[in-house]
Order: structure tokens, then C-alpha cells, then sequence
């Protein structure tokens, strides 16, 4: 893969969380009853940032969660042919029901990882909403989803890949698009 160009430094992704986390406040009237939950691996450490900003912003705590949906995948049964699937271990210590959770990812694709998160949660219990929070959008939907909070929006083709690499994870702040 041959990288492109940078779409988000890390001052850039910076400012999309502080909006995200403003956003969500605003638009749930508070952070009360909230519960971020972060779709491994990079959604995790995501909601732990978005976690922080809103500490700053309202002074309240709001719970977290580290979702694995590899065994709620629709294409489950190729990966296991392949040896591919590795549990990651969900970690939810709240109970979700009744609460309104936020799900948390780096990008929206084809829907096909959110659909499979919304399983996964609902399996776990039934909360009263579910609203979906991501860094990137890249258009290409296979499904009829879509994400209440985005921090940027990157229309990209079919030969090209988003890559995001955070601080937690690969060492660095950074998204970018590489062609195939």
C-alpha cells in the first residue's frame, strides 16, 4: 500500500473529539444515563479519550465499556476457515439497560461492524438507545446505517483504505488514505 496523503494530524483529531464530545452532551442534555462503549480496538481507546473531554467539559464521570464483536461477525464462518478470529474480551461493568449508549469506532465503512456491535450489545441487555460516534466516515454503506457523531467526513474510492493510528495503539496521532 502506498500512502496517499494525511487527512487528520493528531491537533486535528484532537478538535473532532472536543466537537464529538460537545455534540454528545448537547444533544443528550447532559451526560447523564450515558455509557460510551468503544468497538475493539481503536474505538477504545477513543471513548477513553472522549471520557476525558467530557470529564472537562461537565465534571461528571461517565462510564466506559470495551466491545468485541468478532463473534457476532457476518462473515464469521470465512475467518474461521482461515484461522483468523481473535477474541479480544468485552468488557462492560455497567448495567446497560435503560441507559443510553453511545457506540464508539474510528471508521464507518460498510455498516457491517456497527450492525454486529448493536448484536453484541443487545445480547448483553437492552438499553433505551443506542447512538453511534465515529472518527471517520468513508461513504461506501452496505447497509442502513449511520453515525450521530462524526468528526470528519472523507469521501474516498473503493481502491483506497483509511488508516487510523492513535497514540494508545501504533505510537502516533494520524489518519490516512493509501491506495491499494
Amino acid at each position: 500500500m502506498n500512502k496517499k496523503t494525511e487527512v487528520l494530524d493528531q491537533p486535528a483529531i484532537n478538535r473532532a473529539l472536543t466537537r464529538i464530545a460537545h455534540e454528545i452532551l448537547e444533544k443528550n442534555k447532559g451526560g447523564d444515563n450515558l455509557l460510551l462503549v468503544g468497538i475493539k480496538t481503536r474505538g477504545v481507546p477513543l471513548a477513553k479519550r472522549l471520557q476525558e473531554k467530557i470529564k472537562q467539559i461537565e465534571n461528571i464521570n461517565v462510564p466506559i465499556g470495551e466491545l468485541d464483536i468478532t463473534l457476532y461477525r457476518d462473515d464469521l464462518a470465512k475467518a474461521v476457515e482461515s484461522n483468523e478470529p481473535e477474541l479480544k474480551n468485552t468488557n462492560i461493568n455497567v448495567d446497560i439497560i435503560g441507559k443510553k449508549v453511545i457506540l464508539i469506532d474510528d471508521v464507518l465503512y460498510t455498516g457491517r461492524t456497527v450492525r454486529a456491535a448493536m448484536d453484541a450489545v443487545m445480547d448483553i441487555g437492552r438499553p433505551s438507545q443506542m447512538q453511534l460516534a465515529v472518527l471517520v466516515d468513508r461513504g461506501h454503506r452496505e447497509l442502513p446505517i449511520r453515525a450521530d457523531y462524526v468528526g470528519k467526513n472523507i469521501p474516498t474510492s473503493d481502491e483506497e483504505i483509511i488508516v487510523v493510528n492513535l497514540n494508545e495503539e501504533d505510537d502516533q496521532d494520524e489518519v490516512s488514505i493509501y491506495e491499494k
